[in-house]
């Protein structure tokens, strides 16, 4: 079996592994346990698994044609940071209506695959990817539908620790698909952790 992109130990102190209460049938297959208190726990190999998919699959798009969004608040700075590492273009906070479909619209943008944060939170950017045919890769916790969604990253999805891991982790994947990732310069994780 491969090494895990980073200790079990960096992942669980994320928190990455932490569901909700609640689970749909989409996110059941990538649930691990449930905990005594009824939190549903994500199978930590199989987020880890997914990442590299994820990062294999995004590999393939010229960067700049890499949207990633956010709407949810602990997500913004990550996907921030994920962007200027990697080229992707980033929408932290609202997604306006009309940005991939409204060619009118002054913002708008013609990607060719579209990372979200929140499938619930990133709706309104998850149903436009849909209505112009271009594929999605989502973060998506026990609670998550993931209709519309091409490749899951199971995840907490709501904490801040675990958002920075995940998009750190995801950034640092695709550099290495791509054959760019320069160890020695790619920036730790606290970077992302921080304010």
């Amino acid at each position: 079996m491969e090494e895990l992109l980073t200790t079990l130990d960096n992942y669980l102190a994320a928190g990455i592994h932490i569901g909700t209460l609640q689970k749909t049938a989409d996110m059941k297959p990538y649930i691990y346990k449930v905990r005594s208190d009824g939190l549903y726990i994500l199978d930590i190999k199989n987020t880890d698994a997914h990442i590299r998919s994820a990062a294999r699959f995004l590999a393939k798009f010229p960067k700049d044609k890499v949207l990633i969004v956010s709407r949810r608040q602990y997500g913004q700075k990550p996907i921030r940071d994920f962007a200027r590492i990697t080229g992707a273009v980033a929408i932290a906070g609202r997604f306006v209506p009309g940005t991939m479909t409204n060619p009118r619209y002054k913002g708008f943008m013609e990607p060719e695959v579209l990372i979200v944060t929140d499938p619930r939170g990133d709706e309104q950017a998850l149903k436009e990817a849909s209505d112009i045919g271009i594929p999605t890769v989502a973060l998506c916790d026990t609670d998550n539908l993931a209709s519309g969604v091409d490749i899951v990253i199971p995840t907490n999805n709501k904490g801040k620790k675990a958002l920075a891991t995940i998009y750190w982790l995801l950034a640092r994947e695709l550099l290495r698909e791509r054959g760019e990732l320069e160890e020695e310069r790619f920036p730790p994780l606290e970077e992302f952790l921080e304010d």
